[in-house]
């Protein structure tokens, strides 16, 4: 199981230090929320900010682009570190040639899908991409509760993925802890984002370990 700790939950005075303690304490991953305030009804960080963070750490960039029209800055946020990036379908006219965009800059494309998008929307693009993100929770803010109502979508992509791309991710954000994760592992998932359940955590160590 890869643990992908999201640093929208972090201290954003010492962001340098909040991602060194993630790598010192097991994170695979750095989940990085891109947010437009359009897409969603929020506003987050961009390319300088990556940009300043890659400087601290190797650990690769999993970035999420909640953001209309995606395929306009995949360029900006190839050059500023980003190693996977994800984009939503729903966001995307065009999803094939925005996983085309991110392939030519030497990335690896990732779609995600909202709560109310079915299954069966991204299954077309799944032998195209490194990884799927499953939404549990609306994309925008941070520690919302799990909805276990997204477990079946989980499992159809991975049935799919057997025949189309047995060696596809499929990750999954929104109110994950030690619980929610299990119970998500067990329908396919093999990547978990998880934001104030790492960084609330008194043992950062001991909260990644149980996430696995």
């Amino acid at each position: 199981m890869v643990i992908s700790p999201s640093i929208l939950s972090a201290d954003f005075s010492k962001l340098g230090d909040e991602i060194i303690s993630l790598e010192k304490n097991g994170a695979d991953w750095i989940h990085v929320d891109v947010m437009d305030g359009c897409f969603v009804p929020n506003i987050s960080f961009g390319q300088p900010v990556i940009k300043s963070i890659r400087k601290v750490t190797n650990i690769p960039f999993d970035v999420h682009l909640m953001i209309d029209e995606p395929i306009r800055y995949i360029d900006d946020f190839a050059k500023c570190g980003s190693d996977i990036i994800t984009f939503h379908l729903e966001a995307a006219e065009e999803p094939i040639k925005v996983i085309e965009k991110i392939k030519s800059v030497g990335k690896k494309p990732s779609v995600s899908i909202k709560p109310a998008t079915k299954a069966e929307d991204v299954l077309p693009y799944i032998k195209d991409v490194f990884m799927v993100l499953v939404m549990t929770v609306e994309p925008g803010f941070g520690g919302q509760k799990f909805n276990s109502f997204m477990l079946p979508k989980i499992r159809t992509i991975r049935e799919a993925a057997k025949k189309e791309n047995p060696k596809l991710f499929i990750e999954v954000d929104g109110g994950l802890n030690e619980k929610t994760s299990k119970i998500c592992k067990e329908a396919g998932a093999d990547v978990i984002v998880a934001g104030s359940y790492v960084f609330k955590a008194e043992d950062r160590a001991e909260a990644i370990n149980s996430l696995r």
